[in-house]
């Protein structure tokens, strides 16, 4: 009987240890569920209580906001931007198409279409249609805010 030598062995021995299937860990679907019963909370609190109150309540501390090429750093600029709208801003809604989260579930981010509706000084209303990117980190209580939009 030939014998095979040992790095032929040890070599095929590696490899199917390394072909072993990965297991999907049930705490991601948990966490993606988490991020989107959270984006769903965010957007039913922009249709009912407004845009301002939804962004302030669900923005981490750190969170920045692009709006025209512009970043809007922190939480803290991003209720003054808010407060300088006049009235009315508009409405807002969205939904995410897709959600995934980093295996730590310490991070996640959404994407999906939105539509924002307003109204121009003569009163038409004006409808703009986009993609969203949302990226989301989970805070010391649990909770997840966003901290990019």
């Amino acid at each position: 009987m030939e014998r095979w030598p040992i790095w032929v062995v040890s070599y095929l021995f590696f490899n199917l240890i390394g072909c072993e299937e990965k297991k999907h860990d049930p705490s991601i679907t948990t966490w993606k569920n988490e991020i989107l019963e959270t984006e769903k909370e965010f957007a039913e609190m922009a249709s009912e209580k407004g845009m301002a109150s939804a962004f302030l309540n669900f923005a981490a501390d750190e969170a920045v906001l692009m709006r025209n090429d512009q970043l809007i750093i922190g939480k803290t600029a991003i209720k003054e931007r808010f407060g300088r709208m006049n009235g009315d801003a508009g409405r807002l809604s969205w939904s995410p198409d897709f959600v995934d989260v980093s295996s730590s579930g310490d991070l996640g981010y959404t994407y999906g279409k939105y539509v924002f509706t307003s109204t121009d000084s003569v009163g038409n209303e004006i409808r703009t249609e986009g993609v969203f990117h949302t990226v989301w980190k989970r805070q010391p209580d649990g909770a997840w805010k966003f901290v990019w939009d």
